[in-house]
């Protein structure tokens, strides 16, 4: 069966966009991940119960991910610039998405025409797409991931900068976007740590699945 360098590469970087894209849409999806830190980090001591919480949570989410127009977090009152704001986090929130669909439906299709055609993907050094695509990434979440341990804090700054650049309405005043007190920074910490550890297990999948693979391509 012939081999293909230019698939070998697509093939790579598709797989690392579903993976990626795959483990940020985790906590964007899961809501029990959310609910599950209510009690332990004690937000039902701002005045609201645990259902208003909930259902605060749940419009926020419905807005950022496309399922209601207008901004809206339950009871609480917010700003028109913590409105703009999760505006903007729509968008990434739904740029997220589509990546997911777009990179699984390309990779379903090539993995087809690979099928059809007879074709696979050259091995570079031995290794297939799914073990550079592991590597690619767990490199990248070792050195990110050990800077943001290093100072959490400015990597949260960071982040803000990047993708809001020219914006400063992520800052929140409690007193006007109460919101942000239900929203704390170790709960987003946590959410950066899940993502981190689903990474990490599918690159760990991908180079077990290529180590296997590995020793079918010798025998054939």
């Amino acid at each position: 069966m012939k081999t293909s360098k230019v698939l070998s590469v697509l093939l790579s970087i598709l797989i690392a966009l579903v993976v990626l894209a795959g483990s940020i849409a985790v906590p964007l999806l899961c809501r029990s991940f959310y609910y599950a830190h209510i009690g332990p980090m004690r937000l039902e001591e701002y005045g609201l119960s645990r259902e208003e919480i909930k259902t605060a949570y749940d419009e926020m989410m419905d807005f950022c991910l496309g399922r209601r127009e207008k901004f809206s977090a339950g009871v609480l009152a917010f700003s028109q610039s913590g409105a703009n704001h999760f505006a903007d986090v729509r968008g990434l929130f739904l740029l997220d998405l589509r990546v997911l669909t777009a990179a699984l439906a390309l990779l379903a299709a090539a993995l087809a025409v690979c099928k059809m055609r007879k074709v696979r993907p050259h091995p570079f050094l031995g290794w297939g797409p799914g073990f550079w695509a592991a590597a690619g990434l767990g490199a990248s979440c070792l050195i990110v991931g050990g800077l943001a341990a290093l100072d959490f804090d400015r990597a949260f700054v960071i982040f803000h900068s990047v993708f809001f650049p020219g914006k400063d309405n992520w800052i929140f005043d409690w007193q006007t976007d109460p919101i942000i007190l239900f929203l704390p920074q170790d709960f987003f910490r946590n959410c950066a740590v899940l993502i981190l550890a689903l990474l990490l297990v599918w690159c760990g999948v991908l180079v077990g699945a290529d180590l296997w693979a590995g020793k079918r391509r010798k025998t054939d």
